[in-house]
């Protein structure tokens, strides 16, 4: 049997253990950009790095106010977040050239939401053969880049799309 050593994610198992229930997003906002690696931050929702990542360049748009659900969102913060995943899309496209995308919101910990009170959408991109024999056979994902060197890559690039994007003639 061979191993794969992955201890980054030992902050997540102990806090899975521990059952802390501090809100990721709204702790991130306390803190800079770069410690917290938040990639944007917008009138209404922020940018942020998954730590553990589904695939490399897997990133989460949250609100920026502590809200448990899409349908208790204000409308300006909807739409913001569609220009965003706009914006991220466009940028992931340019920097990564994945061959699709998963998008998309788990509501509530019976849909499968790690962070249960403060909704947020996942930005996933996919290339054909991602998900290889590690993921089906020993429930365990290779990641190619370190969160912070994809951080790293994305932040600029992002941050024009959005410009261009959200430019009013």
């Amino acid at each position: 049997m061979k191993y794969i050593y992955t201890p980054w994610r030992w902050k997540y198992i102990k806090k899975a253990i521990k059952g802390d229930e501090a809100c990721i997003f709204c702790e991130a906002q306390k803190k800079s950009d770069e410690e917290a690696l938040i990639l944007y931050r917008g009138k209404h929702n922020i940018i942020i790095m998954n730590l553990y990542p589904y695939n490399n360049g897997h990133i989460m748009i949250a609100p920026r106010e502590h809200i448990s659900s899409p349908d208790d969102a204000k409308p300006e913060v909807l739409f913001e977040m569609s220009l965003l995943a706009q914006a991220s899309i466009k940028t992931l496209r340019e920097l990564f050239s994945p061959h699709g995308f998963n998008i998309g919101m788990n509501i509530g910990r019976t849909a499968g939401a790690g962070v249960v009170d403060h909704f947020h959408l996942h930005v996933v991109p996919r290339w054909d053969g991602d998900s290889n024999f590690m993921a089906v056979f020993s429930d365990t994902k290779v990641i190619a880049l370190e969160v912070r060197e994809v951080y790293n890559r994305l932040r600029e690039p992002l941050i024009r799309h959005i410009q261009n994007l959200t430019k009013i003639d």
